[in-house]
């Protein structure tokens, strides 16, 4: 049962102002409810488990950071950090467009690109804390104008984070028209007749569906949930599954394509389940 709710924009570059950010939430929850609670995070990246540090976080102000160590410095209890997208997965699956569902691939495609694995209700983490991490495998299939691909800040070109993101969409669709747009007013331009927001929506769903196709071929999960921003394209519910049975390797495709049951707040429901006790 969700008690309150609270939203600030991140310090970006600060990481400092992030951490004292977090504090200053949990506290003014904590004063308004008169309860101390158990703090769960969830992270655009992950805790190494060779150094303890935050890496692979698009929010790079965290990279090479004790973030958990020092948050509960700040709060002066235990924290629990996971990957935001673990987060959005382990919550669809618990009660959201995933339930019931054995194995859950869960989709962030926002300002970044990530997933999580949820398998009878356990979040599949990995000896190395990447298991879902599609965004940095190269698109599959690409085509001759694909290749190698816009450059990533994770060093290597065509990642599936450079073009399903949001910022990857609106690049695209620059790369293509010499303009600027943002993927929300992609979407209306697109449902207004503009040829040219079309015709660069359907080059993210093949390319989503040719990305999804590569999971589905080693996963082969029963649910796949969508979150971040792109999730809020309603088309991509029936264009996507329409062109991924092109590129799996299985003669008919039963995954199933869902929005999340809990929109944007998703992943934070997920970080407050890494405490289920």
């Amino acid at each position: 049962m969700e008690l309150s709710r609270r939203r600030v924009s991140t310090p970006r570059e600060d990481y400092a102002a992030t951490v004292e950010a977090i504090g200053r939430l949990v506290e003014e929850i904590e004063s308004a409810l008169a309860a101390r609670g158990t703090v769960g995070v969830g992270i655009p990246g992950a805790l190494s488990p060779a150094t303890g540090l935050v890496k692979n976080a698009n929010s790079v102000w965290l990279i090479g950071r004790p973030l958990d160590r020092d948050l509960e410095a700040r709060l002066d209890r235990p924290v629990r950090v996971a990957n935001d997208a673990n987060c959005f997965a382990l919550s669809e699956a618990t009660d959201g467009a995933g339930r019931g569902a054995r194995v859950v691939f869960g989709v962030i495609a926002g300002t970044g690109t990530g997933g999580g694995v949820v398998v009878d209700g356990r979040v599949l983490v990995g000896p190395n804390a990447v298991a879902g991490e599609w965004g940095h495998n190269p698109l599959p299939w690409p085509r001759e104008d694909e290749w190698p691909g816009p450059s990533c800040y994770c060093g290597k070109t065509g990642c599936v984070e450079t073009f399903l993101s949001g910022p990857g969409l609106a690049d695209d669709h620059r790369r293509a028209t010499g303009e600027r747009v943002e993927a929300p007013q992609l979407g209306r331009r697109a449902a207004a007749g503009d040829a040219a927001a079309e015709a660069s929506l359907a080059r993210y769903e093949d390319r989503m569906a040719r990305a999804l196709a590569a999971v589905i071929n080693v996963l082969d999960p029963d649910v796949v949930v969508l979150g971040g921003g792109m999730s809020n394209l309603e088309r991509l519910y029936r264009s996507v599954p329409r062109r991924w049975g092109a590129y799996a390797f299985s003669d008919r495709v039963d995954t199933v394509l869902r929005a999340p049951a809990h929109g944007d707040s998703s992943g934070v429901r997920g970080a407050a389940w890494l405490w289920p006790e």
